[in-house]
């Protein structure tokens, strides 16, 4: 049986290399990864972090993001 892994924003940050101000930012804005929100805290399943950065991959920098 698979058991899910759920990761604090420190956590996460740490999984994708960016800063916890980042990810709280984009969490904030609506751009970040999928989260679970239980009362205060804040949890990211790290498959979720996994698809949001495969969900973001780009071929060369002036790649324009498609809208959905």
């Amino acid at each position: 049986m698979s058991q899910t892994k759920y990761l604090t924003t420190k956590e996460a940050a740490f999984y994708v290399r960016l800063c916890e101000s980042s990810l709280e930012k984009k969490r904030v804005q609506g751009d970040g990864p999928e989260f679970v929100k239980l009362g205060r805290a804040v949890r990211y399943e790290q498959s979720a972090l996994d698809a949001w950065m495969h969900a973001n991959k780009r071929n060369s920098t002036s790649d324009i993001r498609e809208v959905a």
